[in-house]
Parts: structure tokens; sequence; C-alpha cells
């Protein structure tokens, strides 16, 4: 079949196969040889229908007799024109009637009998010489009936010719119907030679030819089925679907044909063997002649039953074949499938192995996770369908398949196909995860951050002059820091760790850095407030006037700034309350002059003095960025 080329497996199969293939064509042999010895092929290519003119002339007869030893009894009976019968035919219906006997029969003898009571002379000596030169078979005896105006003498002349011309056989030249009694049976003569013997010529005629024409039929199945195992051992399966279904329809149409031709050579032959039992029984005395019963055992015992046997080894190659094909079938089926969700398996790996498992930020990331969700729920159908396909494949080789050795690894790839999309799926479905609790973890630092850094600034410093504003300011700031905690924002340094495989170790180290600065800022902005408010609750303590003849300082009405990017926090409030800048800043009807930081945030740190009784506020320009900048240099 042109374009299904043979698949590379198959090649054991057909090793196989043609074992069964020799197996049916031996069977097979057996019984077209068998078919040829009972036909006795050998001796006469003719048959029945070959001749059957020259066997209608009735020259010479095979009625079905048999001497008292068995050997067959061919008659010539009365022919005018005997001696006129073309040579050709004459040679023809002898031999094939010399063929029909039995092996066992032929070789014990013929018998003769040639009936030329009504004949001359000339006539008996040129039949005898005829047939000495042409009969086939081993003549054991001669029978003649003479002419009744045949002369004692003339037989001791015949005699003598006939032993000269080297034709020995025993002649034995008969008077009388009586005398051929003497060595044959009555029962096995017809009653022309007044015997019982029943004999339709025109009858045996149709019964050969059926006979025959049973057992060509036998044949030819034979030699058909012959061919069809040969074709079989000779067809290379293909390698996909549509060709191997057409190859199991034709070789399945091929069967079906033979099974008609076998079912029809049955019932040709049953039909057969019926119509001689009938013959045979027609009547409660008949008995059956050695021919008849020989014609019934060639068509029962030998015919029908090469018949059956040829139907058998060919049903038992067939079911093997059948069964070949179905799983070859099969196996394309399981092959094209494969190739399907394979493809199916690697775009959705593809598809996989392309989504990053990486984001820049929280939106990023759940992005990726939502995307990873919706591309594994739409890998579900292709993964169940590559699991029952391997399933599949299991049930196949549980089935004893043949090609078990390519249908296994098939299953072995799907399986691993799944197995690696579904861990792969998880590892990025982790990895995504870890980042996006990072991410989420980065955000609640900043949202932290901000807010605190949102509470520092909106703290009023004028109202942190009392107790009471003090008090308030301090437990803002203590409770805030408690928000630290409850926002579990600790969780990000025990991440840090994991953020190195997730390229997030700089984000992470900026947030952390961030979290520190503003929390140092509350710790300092904690300590002025506790100061502030210890100092509150101290008791007022006298203090002299300033004399009226004491000069007085101008007041300054710019105080000098300090920038929170030059030295430490606590330094600068500590330096600021020992300066010589207290009076100035000790009045708290003085103005204060305070400018905020370009792009940061104005943060006032309260401090105490430590020697005296009056409390300065020191102003701080103070931004993330110069806290920073600050830690690096301290």
């Amino acid at each position: 079949m042109s374009g299904c080329n043979p698949h590379p497996e198959m090649l054991c199969w057909l090793r196989e196969d043609e074992m069964s293939v020799q197996e049916l064509l031996q069977r097979v042999q057996c019984a077209i040889t068998h078919v040829d010895e009972i036909m006795q092929q050998e001796i006469r290519p003719l048959l029945a229908v070959d001749i059957i003119e020259q066997l209608h002339r009735q020259f010479a007869l095979l009625s079905g007799g048999r001497g008292k030893d068995g050997a067959p009894i061919i008659t010539f009976p009365e022919y005018s024109g005997f001696n006129e019968v073309p040579e050709e035919d004459f040679l023809n219906v002898v031999t094939y009637l010399t063929s029909i006997p039995s092996m066992d029969s032929a070789s014990i003898g013929f018998i003769i009998i040639i009936d030329r009571r009504k004949d001359k002379w000339s006539s008996v000596k040129a039949s005898l010489s005829r047939i000495a030169g042409a009969f086939p078979g081993n003549l054991q005896l001669v029978l003649v009936l003479r002419p009744s105006r045949f002369f004692q003498r003339a037989i001791a002349d015949i005699g003598i010719k006939l032993h000269k011309d080297d034709f020995k056989m025993k002649i034995v030249m008969l008077n009388s119907l009586s005398d051929l009694h003497g060595y044959v049976d009555k029962g096995q003569l017809t009653w022309e030679l007044g015997g019982s013997l029943e004999y339709c010529h025109s009858q045996w005629i149709h019964h050969r030819t059926a006979i025959e024409n049973f057992a060509m039929t036998v044949k030819t199945t034979a030699q058909m089925l012959q061919k069809f195992g040969t074709e079989l051992a000779e067809t290379e399966l293909p390698n996909d679907v549509q060709c191997t279904k057409d190859l199991l329809a034709a070789h399945t149409d091929k069967r079906n044909n033979l099974k008609d031709e076998l079912k029809l050579g049955l019932k040709q032959g049953t039909t057969l063997l019926s119509c001689i039992k009938e013959q045979a029984a027609k009547s409660e005395n008949h008995k059956p002649n050695p021919d008849e019963m020989e014609n019934q055992t060639t068509v029962e015992r030998s015919l029908l039953a090469q018949l059956d046997e040829t139907e058998n080894a060919f049903e038992q190659f067939w079911s093997k074949h059948h069964l070949k094909l179905e799983q070859c079938l099969q196996l394309r089926h399981f092959e094209q499938d494969f190739r399907e969700v394979k493809v199916s398996l690697d775009s959705l790996m593809d598809s996989l192995t392309s989504l990053s498992d990486t984001g820049d930020c929280m939106a990023r990331v759940e992005h990726l996770l939502k995307e990873l969700k919706t591309l594994e729920e739409k890998a579900q159908p292709t993964l169940e369908k590559a699991q029952l396909h391997a399933l599949h494949g299991d049930q196949l080789i549980q089935s004893n398949h043949y090609a078990v050795d390519s249908i296994r690894p098939k299953c072995v790839e799907l399986r691993r196909v799944c197995d690696d999309f579904s861990n792969e799926a998880k590892k990025k479905t982790n990895v995504l995860s870890k980042s996006l609790k990072i991410h989420i973890g980065i955000d609640k630092v900043n949202q932290w951050c901000e807010s605190g850094i949102y509470l520092l600034a909106s703290q009023a410093v004028d109202k942190c002059h009392s107790q009471e504003g003090a008090e308030s300011a301090l437990t803002d700031i203590e409770n805030f820091l408690e928000s630290a905690e409850k926002n579990q924002l600790t969780e990000l340094r025990n991440l840090h760790n994991q953020c190195e495989a997730l390229c997030l170790q700089a984000s992470v180290l900026r947030a952390l850095k961030r979290l520190e600065d503003v929390q140092e800022m509350f710790e300092k902005r904690h300590v002025s407030l506790k100061r502030l408010s210890a100092k509150q609750t101290r008791p007022v303590q006298p203090v002299a006037p300033r004399p009226e003849s004491s000069p007085k300082r101008p007041s300054l009405k710019n105080p000098p700034r300090t920038t929170g990017s030059q030295q430490p926090l606590a330094r600068r409030a500590s330096d600021n309350s020992n300066s010589g800048k207290q009076p100035a800043e000790a009045d708290p009807n003085k103005r204060k002059n305070i400018r905020k930081a370009k792009g940061g945030i104005k943060i006032e740190v309260m401090h105490e003095e430590s020697q005296g009784g009056s409390t300065h506020v020191v102003v701080i320009n103070e931004t993330e960025e110069s806290l920073s900048n600050r830690r690096r240099q301290s």
C-alpha cells in the first residue's frame, strides 16, 4: 500500500507471524497433496468432465464389481465400433478407469471382461492386441466371452501368437456366461453378464463428475487459502491509523470471501454425500458395491475431512492475524493520541517555562500568580487526558500486546512530562508566593515608615511644653512603636535569607535600612519626650531676678539653623543645650524661626538643659536621607 511504510516495531511481529503463516501453508499444502492422491492426479491428469463424451460412448466400464481377491473389474461390453475408437480416446478412458480404484485395490491387479459374443474373431483379436499394447495398470486376468462360432483350434493359435509378442497375461476364453460365473461371483457382475450388480452408467458419470468437482473445490479453496496466507506473510503493516484501517478492512473482506467459499464447499460436499448414501440405500436388499463404498469414503473421510482441516487451519491463523491487525490499529491510535497529547503538553510546558517567577512589585507578583493559576487550570484537561492515555497504554501492555516495548516508553514519557509540569508549576507557585510575602513585608515596612514620619512631623512642639502635652506625644510614640510588632515588621528580617535566590535582596535591604532609620528617629523622639516629661514634674526653684544694671543682650531675630545632615541627633541636642545661645532660646515668648529643609520633613526634638531650670527646644530639620547619611558617616 503506497504511502504506508512498515513500522520498526512490526519486524518482531512479522517474524512471529511468518511462523504462523508457514504453519498454515504447510497444513494447506498437505490438504492439496492429499486431494491429488485421492484423485491420483499423478496417474491421470484428466477428469471425467474432460472426457465426458468418450465416457458416454460406454465402450469400457468400471461397474464396481470385484474379483474373489478384491481385484477391480473393468468391462469391455459389446460395442460394434470398438476398433474405430480413436487411440487417444481409448487411452484416456482406460487410463481414467484404472485410476479410480484405490491404490490398494489397484495393486492386486485388474480383471478384464471382454464381451464379444456377437462379434467376430477378428474383433476379438484386435481388442486383445489393443488392450495388450495400451493398458496402463497391472493385469491379473483377461476373461473373453468368445463368439459362438469360435473354433477351439484358433484359441491355441491366439495364445501362441500373443505369447510371442510378449503379451504376458492370463487369457481365458469363455463359451458362456455360466463359465464366466465360475471365475467371478454373480453379485459382482451386471445384469448384462448374468449378475445382480446394479449399475447405471449415466449415474456413475454423474457421481464421478460430482466427486471430482468437489475434489477440485477442496483443492482450489486450499490453494486460495495458500495464496492468501502468502500474501499476508508478504504484507508490510502500515504505520498510521487510516492505512491500518484500510488494510484490516481489505484482509477482512478477503477472509469473508474465503469463508463463503469454504461454506459453499462444505455444502457441496454434504449434498454429494447425501446423494451417494441415498443411492446406496435405495432398496432394503441393496448392498453398496465397493466402488460406491469408496466414493462415500472419498467424499466423507477424505475430501470433507480435508476441507474441514483446511478451514480449521485457516481459522486458527486468521484469529491470530486478525488479533495482530486489531492490535496494530490499537497501537496506531495510541501513537496518534500520544503525539497529539505530547504536543499539547510541550506547548503547556513552554508556556510554563516562559512564565517569569520574579516580580519587581507586589502587583506584578500577584499578576504572575494569577497567570500561573490560569495556566494550571487550562492544563488540567490535558494532564488528565495524558494520564488516561498512559493508563490505556498500561491496559494494552496487560492485554499482551505485541508492541509492549514501544508502548511502555511512551507511557513513561507521558507521566514524566505531567510530573515535570506539576513540579515546575509547584516550584513557581512557591517562589512567587515567597516573593509576594516579601513584597507584602516591604510594603508594610514602607507604609509603617511613612506613617511614622507623618506622626513625627505632625507632633506640635509648643504643645509638648506642658506635662500633659509631652505625655500625650510620648504615648503616641510608644503606641506607634508597639504597632511595628503588631504589623509583624520583623518578619521581613526573617525572610532576608530567602531574598538572594529571589533577586529581592536589594529591595529588602533598602526597606530594612529605612525601617532602622525611622526607628532611630522614634527612639530619639522618645528619649526627648521622656526627658521633657520628667522636667515638667520637677519643683520650680526660685531664681534671682536679673539686676537692672545688667546690660541686656540684644535679642536674636534669626536664631542659628542646624542641619541634621551634619551630626547625630543626640549629639546636636546636647551641644545646643550647652551653647551660649541659651538665653535667646529660653525665652518662651520669642518667635521661633524654623525652616523646613529642602525635600525633607520638619522634626522638632526637645531636650532639657543639664544644669539649670529652664527648658530649651532645639529645632532640627531632619530627613530620612540625612539620617542615613549620618549613620553612614558615624
